[in-house]
């Protein structure tokens, strides 16, 4: 599968507009465990997964200079903008103050419990991008793992760097954040 969804996803780049209707149901149940994993900490989405994964399709093929080179690059950039989808949600039910859509943003519940909230949201989101500021790889370590689904040996593959160095950025991602966000005593 991995070669096709390649195939399929050089094949989009060159124009070829059947090559995108292959290549939607080869990446749909991926795409949607990763929806699903998202939407399960918004017990009150407003969105269901596969409206997550429409409105994910539409923006990526949006991305007319983008340049396809893999399926673990894909699989990446697919769930970050499932991620800015849901950071966009949560960010306009602040502005309108309808509050209730609680949502735990928790990387671990055992070490980042958070109060589930729109608010929580948007904090891991503005976290990400300090420690993006501070550290790049380490920030797309936790966008690839938490917002994406990869596994450790997909995120080595994707940033072309060795397991090791990826659990070692996920244990000091999810320290560093934990300061971050932690709830004032």
């Amino acid at each position: 599968m991995t070669q096709t969804v390649t195939q399929l996803l050089h094949q989009w780049q060159g124009g070829d507009e059947q090559a995108l209707k292959a290549l939607m149901p080869l990446t749909l149940e991926e795409l949607r465990k990763c929806a699903k994993g998202l939407l399960a900490r918004k017990p009150a989405a407003a969105l269901q997964p596969t409206e997550l994964i429409h409105e994910a399709y539409l923006r990526l093929v949006e991305l007319d200079q983008m340049r396809w080179e893999s399926r673990v690059q894909f699989f990446a950039l697919a769930s970050q903008v499932m991620r800015n989808i849901l950071v966009d949600q949560a960010r306009a039910a602040i502005a309108q103050k309808r509050g209730g859509d609680a949502f735990p943003v928790t990387l671990d519940e055992k070490v980042l419990p958070l109060a589930p909230s729109n608010e929580a949201l948007v904090a891991l989101d503005q976290a990400l991008i300090e420690l993006q500021a501070h550290d790049a790889r380490k920030a797309k370590v936790v966008a690839l793992r938490y917002f994406g689904g990869l596994s450790g040996s997909e995120i080595a593959q994707f940033l072309n760097i060795d397991e090791r160095t990826v659990k070692r950025d996920w244990q000091f991602a999810k320290a560093w954040l934990y300061q971050k966000l932690k709830p004032e005593a």
